[in-house]
């Protein structure tokens, strides 16, 4: 068996690289046009009707909030509606409806639409939300999300061009240094939203709706089939469609919508299988068609490549599993030259990985010092997702159907004490015990080697032991507060 784990091990850390040199694809799309800017659109002189859709399920905690932020939003009361599309099960609904009650006392036009059987999920309910309007221009806004006043008025002239029928914000990060996983994902985010995006809109690809702080065109939605639930990232699948329908997307970072990072490891792990299983399962959707399509082949190409991205994280889990009995077996036959193609492989793959989010940081934040020191952490946290989406990438490819998991959302800018008291919790992970232990078999590992003296394989132990007991104690820590 020594042979095959060898070549299998080879090649995942191969592909692996070439989606680190895809990354350093995107830097060199995003120089290339960096002087690229859409045009300046025309301020209307009578602003359109729009209608702001909030889809919510069990929000309790910052429903209030969000219909607050949204009721000051800079827009003529007189053309603008606010959906808030209800599919909780708690008390979130009794809250919902008093809210609107006081809203509409106040002067604004408010709909708060109750489902019952949540079909569809959030999909379904911005679809049942467009049954209730009329308007031709639909705001989206997450529970955690607190829209600045001037989003309508920044983002609606884009949205007036002949063509478009999505403009896509960035997001901002309310409680990016609250603890040591928000900075990360802060990190891991500001990548997607600093260089992939722009990247991909500057270049003319393919670039996607991320569910929330954007806006879209119904008649783009309609001509793309309307949201479809048969995958769990309804964003990414509509956003996909619609540009095959021919219709242009605008990404305006300098727009940023403020929201809340999940605090709590088991709803980060739960989002991100949500987003990898999502993911592949619009890719099996839509690549067949996207390449028998006539939009030219570098677009094809970039949108299969996008849509592909979270294989990467099974083939992260194989090297994981397979990096001690490779090591050993070379170690006894002492074979010297794989040690050095393996290295040039996860050079490539670690080295493109550390540049494309330095310079994240740096157009998000101004400077990289200090906070360059958190990607060779970032980099472990992603070692540590490698099961946990590893699994969601198999469930895709597997056909299997899972519920949409919502995010819990706690309201950050409360006391510490009052979200000690919360009462949403994400669903446990049953991948908790063996991310521990496979920390464990590393720690194992790097003992065993640096006693035959097999120095060279201490960092590449030390980044997996880190990123798998991270995750695991933290979740082992998270049960237990819920409990």
């Amino acid at each position: 068996m020594e042979y095959p784990i060898l070549v299998l091990y080879f090649i995942a850390l191969s592909l692996l690289g070439l989606f680190g040199i895809h990354k350093l694809f995107l830097l060199y799309l995003l120089r290339r046009y960096h002087t690229s800017s859409p045009r300046e659109p025309q301020i209307p002189g009578q602003w359109p009707h729009v209608t702001v859709q909030l889809p919510i399920y069990n929000e309790r905690y910052v429903l209030k909030r969000l219909i607050r932020s949204v009721a000051n939003l800079d827009y003529p009361r007189s053309r603008l509606t606010i959906q808030v599309l209800d599919d909780s099960t708690d008390c979130t609904t009794k809250l919902a409806r008093r809210l609107t009650r006081v809203m509409r006392r106040n002067g604004f036009s408010i709909q708060h639409i109750h489902r019952t059987n949540r079909v569809g999920f959030k999909a379904g309910a911005l679809e049942n939300g467009m049954s209730y309007s009329s308007a031709d221009y639909l705001a989206v806004f997450d529970a955690d999300f607190i829209p600045d006043r001037g989003f309508l008025k920044d983002v609606v002239p884009y949205l007036l061009m002949d063509g478009i029928g999505m403009v896509q914000t960035r997001w901002g990060h309310i409680n990016r240094e609250d603890t040591f996983l928000t900075r990360l994902q802060a990190i891991f985010l500001d990548g997607h939203f600093m260089i992939e995006h722009p990247a991909r809109f500057l270049s003319g690809r393919f670039f996607n709706f991320n569910g929330t702080a954007g806006m879209w065109r119904r008649k783009a939605i309609e001509d793309a089939g309307g949201w479809q639930h048969d995958t769990l990232t309804e964003d990414l699948d509509l956003s996909y469609r619609a540009q095959l329908s021919g219709w242009g997307f605008i990404y305006l970072p300098d727009v940023v919508a403020p929201a809340e990072l999940p605090t709590d490891i088991h709803a980060y792990k739960s989002q991100q299988h949500r987003w990898a299983k999502g993911s592949v399962q619009t890719a099996i959707k839509l690549i067949p068609r996207i390449m028998a399509s006539p939009i030219p082949f570098k677009v094809r190409l970039e949108a299969a490549i996008h849509l592909l991205a979270n294989i990467g994280w099974l083939l992260m889990a194989i090297p994981a599993f397979l990096l001690i009995p490779t090591l050993k077996y070379q170690f006894d036959h002492n074979l010297r030259w794989p040690i050095i193609l393996y290295l040039a492989v996860f050079l490539t793959a670690s080295v493109s990985v550390f540049i494309y989010y330095g310079v994240s940081i740096r157009k998000s934040l101004g400077r990289l010092w200090p906070h360059v020191l958190y990607i060779p952490l970032l980099m472990a946290m992603g070692i540590g997702l490698s099961l946990n989406n590893g699994r969601a990438v198999v469930e895709g490819l597997i056909g299997r159907k899972s519920d949409f998991i919502r995010t819990p959302k706690l309201n950050v800018w409360r006391s510490k004490r009052y979200q000690m008291r919360k009462r949403y919790f994400s669903q446990r992970n049953p991948l908790t015990v063996l991310e521990f232990f496979l920390g464990l078999y590393f720690a194992a590992g790097m003992g065993y080697f640096l006693m035959h003296g097999v120095i060279l394989s201490v960092p590449y132990f030390v980044l997996f032991q880190i990123g798998f007991f991270y995750l695991s104690v933290g979740s082992f820590r998270e049960l237990r507060r819920s409990r």
